[in-house]
């Protein structure tokens, strides 16, 4: 078995990568990064050879700049929306046998504060949701000529491997070093705001379940458990045996995007998918990476 990854070189393709290999299978990991198979999947050309070439027998797109700044448009559209479209049609074209995963995101529906499921309504309110919309309409166009195209919808999920722009790595990063005995000082926008803190590990095995399916296509992947930032921020004091409001104070003129961001799962569930990974376990592994 054969598999192609767009996107290998972020957090969700390093444990998609893993997963794969510890059941045996090849993967042949793609990136626009050094250390990667490099191709810019908004190029039709390569990377319908790359699909010509290895004849897969599954590809993960997972690769996207994930942020709604209005600035990186031109980018998401190229890598999410372009690059969609160059996977279905060089796998329509070169390898119809081809089973191919598409990830799209919670931030692409009508968010009302209710958990979402696959089957609420879009909403695009920004510009990574465009993208987003546009893939997944994409998917369902060459599911219609035969693609076996599936669309899984990421809510926010973590591990040791975010980067610093991301709040869970930023916090739990300053929380060491307070623990270190550094005066640091973190300024965190509005607290209130509640999502998912899933583990990506568990996260891409909800991926494998889902394109094992032969007549589910879409789902939310989440673990439908939302938590404050304030519940993260206290979570990470409570294990220093700190007291967080002596570190912590709020960033003026910041506007959250959303109250509340947590998926419904109900149908990854019932394919048999459930976190191995709970709020407490996140917390630990992010202070002890």
């Amino acid at each position: 078995m054969t598999i192609l990854l767009f996107g290998a070189s972020g957090q969700d393709g390093y444990y998609l990568s893993a997963l794969l290999s510890e059941k045996g299978i090849k993967v042949i990991p793609i990136s626009r990064s050094e250390g990667y198979v490099q191709t810019d999947i908004a190029d039709y050309i390569n990377t319908r050879e790359l699909i010509r070439q290895h004849q897969p027998d599954y590809i993960f797109h997972l690769a996207a700049n994930s942020t709604t700044r209005h600035d990186v448009l031109f980018e998401n559209h190229a890598t999410i929306s372009t690059g969609t479209l160059n996977i279905l049609e060089a796998v329509k074209t070169c390898s119809p046998h081809s089973k191919v995963f598409i990830s799209g995101s919670g931030l692409q529906f009508r968010n009302e504060g209710h958990p979402i499921k696959e089957s609420d309504p879009f909403d695009a309110k920004d510009a990574y949701s465009v993208s987003r919309i546009h893939s997944v309409y994409a998917a369902r166009y060459y599911r219609s000529l035969g693609v076996r195209t599936y669309v899984g919808y990421f809510f926010n999920h973590d591990s040791p491997r975010r980067t610093q722009r991301h709040i869970s790595r930023m916090i739990a990063d300053k929380v060491v070093d307070i623990s270190r005995g550094k005066d640091t000082l973190i300024e965190i926008g509005d607290m209130s705001v509640k999502k998912e803190w899933g583990f990506a590990g568990d996260i891409v095995a909800a991926i494998w379940t889902l394109v094992q399916q032969n007549e589910v296509f879409e789902a939310v992947i989440g673990t439908g458990q939302a938590y404050s930032i304030q519940e993260y921020v206290e979570a990470c004091f409570a294990a220093i045996k700190k007291d967080w409001r002596q570190y912590v104070q709020a960033k003026t003129g910041f506007r959250a995007e959303y109250s509340q961001l947590v998926s419904d799962p109900a149908t990854i569930f019932s394919l048999g998918w459930r976190p191995a990974t709970d709020f407490s376990g996140l917390v630990k592994m992010m202070l002890t990476a």
